[in-house]
């Protein structure tokens, strides 16, 4: 299972793709002031369930308003029907291509790219994601992709996601992000 050894939280991070990280960390509940967004999974079309993210724009703010942007939509573009096109278990959970739905394309509500804020943050527990254009859920990236949050509730959909996919990163089923948005 993705995460089943490990304790409380997945982080979120930036890079070319959203990760889960399965690292270990410490941490107080979410700030006051960060957002929280949600996504509700799917597999094959049937619920599988929500994961909710505490998103860190406390310390990383343009990738973290990205990332909500993102989940709601706002921009007339998102997350919503995107797919989990690569999943590969005790490792990673990758998607949010919503353009080419293969991890080759995606974009930011900044343009095709954006530079890195910052890398003050550490994958230093499970479920820290990053994020540049698509999402991944992963872990030994410090220095290479922004920590922008963490999974704060749905590790269990986590490890559900997880046994639909492969060593090869295939699922045996499609992967979708059937809703998503941002809870106030």
């Amino acid at each position: 299972m993705l995460l089943a050894a490990l304790p409380s939280r997945v982080k979120l991070i930036s890079g070319r793709s959203l990760a889960f990280t399965a690292a270990r960390m410490c941490s107080a509940g979410p700030a006051a002031a960060n957002p929280v967004v949600y996504f509700d999974i799917a597999a094959d079309n049937q619920p599988v369930g929500r994961v909710t993210f505490e998103l860190n724009a406390d310390v990383v703010p343009k990738t973290a308003e990205n990332f909500r942007a993102l989940c709601t939509g706002e921009h007339g573009f998102g997350y919503k029907g995107s797919i989990f096109h690569r999943i590969i278990p005790q490792f990673m959970c990758q998607g949010g291509d919503f353009t080419n739905h293969n991890g080759t394309g995606g974009k930011s509500i900044y343009g095709p790219k954006f530079k890195d804020e910052n890398f003050e943050l550490k994958h230093t527990g499970p479920g820290k994601g990053k994020l540049i254009n698509l999402f991944l859920f992963s872990l030994r990236l410090d220095g290479k992709h922004v920590v922008f949050g963490s999974v704060t509730q749905g590790l269990d959909v986590i490890r559900k996601v997880e046994m639909f996919g492969s060593r090869s990163g295939r699922t045996s089923k499609s992967i979708t992000i059937a809703d998503c948005g941002e809870l106030k």
